[in-house]
């Protein structure tokens, strides 16, 4: 049996008295960002409430190989733990993003907690075709500006993985890696990443 959907009435306006219950974009606390409930991916920068799209199966599949190859490397050693998005990352004041992979090391645990992160060690991003600078210049200045000591900075256009690291207050390229070479991290000595196994794995 077909399943019907109705047609949009594009000349309705939204339910205005439901959207005045919240603050004016621009005009939101931190503490009104972290108590909002919704399925929608939210980030926050200076009272601006920022909706993201719903990732696609192809970025999630490549979330999830690198998950699954940090989270083995990390457990294995013990020294530390892997998250991934949705979790709220505590850039500064007023600023808080959901990276696509977390790392927080062992020694830095008192920055763990229920509602956000408050920082990180080493964050990765897999780079949305639909707004590749958010990615590629936005959060590496904002990760860089946090602190954040390394980026990862994962491209399905091109099937590259670029390796950011902190020198001072900016990133350093550390690596731009593409297929059939191994992207390798400097934080975390040991961890690799075969470029070419991950995209083709990624495809299947």
């Amino acid at each position: 049996m077909a399943l019907t959907t109705a047609t949009p009435d594009k000349t309705a306006e939204p339910t205005w008295d439901i959207a005045r219950l919240f603050p004016a974009q621009g005009h939101w606390s931190e503490e009104e960002y972290l108590a909002l409930d919704t399925n929608h991916l939210t980030e926050f920068s200076h009272g601006r409430i920022e909706v993201l799209p719903l990732p696609t199966f192809s970025h999630q599949r490549l979330v999830a190989l690198l998950y699954r190859l940090l989270l083995g490397f990390v457990e294995e050693r013990e020294i530390g733990v892997v998250m991934f998005a949705p979790l709220r990352v505590q850039l500064g004041q007023g600023k808080f993003r959901e990276p696509d992979l977390v790392f927080m090391a062992a020694e830095h645990a008192d920055r763990l907690g229920e509602q956000f992160w408050r920082g990180a060690d080493l964050v990765m991003e897999v780079v949305s075709p639909n707004d590749p600078v958010r990615d590629k210049v936005t959060k590496r200045r904002e990760y860089a500006q946090a602190g954040i000591p390394e980026y990862w900075i994962v491209d399905p256009t091109d099937a590259s993985i670029t390796v950011l690291t902190l020198q001072g207050q900016e990133y350093a390229l550390h690596g731009e890696f593409v297929a059939g070479e191994t992207a390798l991290s400097v934080l975390l000595e040991g961890f690799t990443v075969d470029v070419s196994d991950l995209f083709s794995e990624a495809s299947r």
